[in-house]
């Protein structure tokens, strides 16, 4: 069984994920990826209609990835029984020096 991870005392209580966001600028690049695709087909430039193509259904894909990670839903988050770390302890060696070994 994997160790239970401890919260460090400074990450917000209700934190929100930016997957809706990213959704929204995925569906962005999608549109727009068809509408240029489109657009350079119609004028004649099949090659810039390839390439916009392609970034369209790279949108796509990430698109589809962004669906798939908001519908697993929420994963384990430490509640407020978990204790946070204990702050890092400063280093006991004095600054400046570094000791090889014994002389």
């Amino acid at each position: 069984m994997a160790p239970t991870p401890h919260r460090t005392g400074s990450e917000p209580v209700q934190a929100r994920s930016p997957l809706r966001l990213r959704l929204g600028l995925a569906i962005c690049g999608v549109v727009w990826g068809a509408a240029a695709a489109v657009g350079f087909a119609l004028a004649g430039y099949p090659g810039w209609a390839a390439v916009v193509a392609a970034i369209g259904a790279l949108a796509l894909v990430d698109a589809l990835l962004v669906v798939r990670r908001i519908r697993q839903g929420a994963h384990y988050q430490p509640g407020r029984s978990v204790p946070p770390y204990r702050p890092v302890e400063k280093d006991p060696r004095p600054s400046g020096r570094r000791t090889r070994g014994r002389r």
